[in-house]
């Protein structure tokens, strides 16, 4: 059975598309730590980020460096911060969240909650952003 994440690439399922290319998809976290909190997955549905081969895994940290400057660009932060949890959904992801403070990427804490009209612009802005 398709993960959500390969759902959201087939479109199945709707998103807040930031940025693709053939192999990779970026899309915002609909229950962000932050403003521009971006998922960003391998196209190959593989449930482990260490099980992807050479080529995907290395690939893939380009592909979210060049959306990391983007946020960076774009949303209210000193940095973008990068976490691998692995554990929510059993498909590989990467999580950019903009951070001005160490606690700002505890997953624990509440998540935040932006309309569909706040999370469409956010998702323009980062995604005009991106070089």
């Amino acid at each position: 059975m398709a993960t959500i994440f390969s759902r959201i690439i087939e479109g199945e399922i709707p998103s807040y598309r930031i940025y693709e290319d053939e192999r990779y998809y970026a899309f915002l976290d609909i229950n962000p730590l932050a403003k521009g909190h971006t998922l960003v997955i391998p196209k190959v549905e593989t449930d482990y980020l260490f099980d992807l081969d050479d080529d995907i895994l290395g690939g893939m940290m380009v592909f979210a460096r060049k959306v990391a400057l983007a946020i960076d660009k774009t949303m209210d932060c000193k940095r973008v911060g990068v976490a691998v949890l692995g554990l929510e959904v059993p498909h590989a992801h990467i999580h950019l969240v903009p951070i001005n403070d160490l606690h700002d990427i505890e997953f624990s804490k509440p998540k935040l909650s932006f309309t569909d009209e706040e999370f469409k612009a956010t998702a323009e802005l980062i995604s005009t952003a991106i070089a």
